[in-house]
């Protein structure tokens, strides 16, 4: 199967405003292997037990507000996969997973944002899977695990969030990223590469981790595509900085 990837989806303008972590995802999905599908693990869909979108033809969620009109404009038509999202489903209920579908749910912009660039031509199927609502970075790492028994041939793993995440200190006007971002960015990115250090336990172990992260969602998608990997190790596709403190890192897994 295709390396599962965590991307940091940055602010819903993304395909409207350049930037570099535009041109990036712009870029990628080209490098990759073609896909069969694109099983997206989204900071904006949350549910009490992990949940696959199983709707044929999924809308395109605008949840946010206060943006130009034209991002409204968007849609990003790719068809979904219910036999994939089924399939999955009844995968982790045999492990012991309390796993579930949602009928009619369509891709918030954590998974059409990044999507649309990356696969402009929106004919690849997307599932969307839930984070768990309470549970932290070694739940969803576990969850990552299942996944990876279960995907099977040609499936994209594809965590959707950001490697830092605190609105409350955005710079709007630009801004290289200061020393507390810097400092986290940089934990992280040694623990990923070299397998080394308590990933799980960044929260008491990674520096600035609350300020970076006031809440948890947006780094939980990371730990899916982590645990989806079979060697705990990943690999730096990209770094960059919008808003002042917004890191727009990628990995992938292997």
């Amino acid at each position: 199967m295709p390396n599962p990837l965590f991307i940091s989806h940055g602010p819903p303008t993304l395909p409207l405003t350049p930037s570099p972590a535009r041109d990036f995802l712009a870029a990628l999905g080209g490098q990759l292997p073609r896909p069969r599908a694109v099983l997206v693990v989204s900071a904006h869909f949350q549910a009490p037990a992990p949940t696959l979108t199983a709707d044929p033809h999924p809308e395109t969620v605008h949840d946010f507000s206060g943006f130009p009109k034209a991002l409204y404009a968007l849609r990003y038509p790719t068809p979904g996969d219910p036999g994939l999202a089924r399939t999955l489903a009844a995968g982790l209920q045999a492990q012991g997973w309390p796993a579930g579908v949602a009928d009619g749910r369509g891709l918030d912009h954590g998974a059409w944002v990044p999507l649309m660039l990356m696969y402009p031509e929106a004919d690849i199927p997307v599932v969307q899977l839930s984070l768990v609502r309470g549970q932290g970075p070694e739940y969803h790492w576990r969850l990552g695990q299942a996944l990876r028994l279960l995907v099977g041939e040609g499936v994209l793993i594809l965590g959707s969030g950001s490697l830092t995440h605190n609105l409350g200190e955005l710079d709007w006007s630009g801004g290289i990223g200061p020393p507390w971002v810097t400092a986290f960015r940089d934990w992280f990115a040694a623990g990923i590469e070299t397998g080394e250090g308590d990933l799980l336990d960044y929260r008491t172990q990674a520096p600035n981790a609350v300020r970076n992260h006031p809440t948890e969602e947006h780094l939980l998608p990371l730990f899916v595509a982590l645990g989806a990997g079979a060697t705990g190790r990943g690999r730096r596709l990209h770094r960059s900085i919008q808003l002042g403190v917004l890191a727009m890192d990628a990995y992938a897994f292997d």
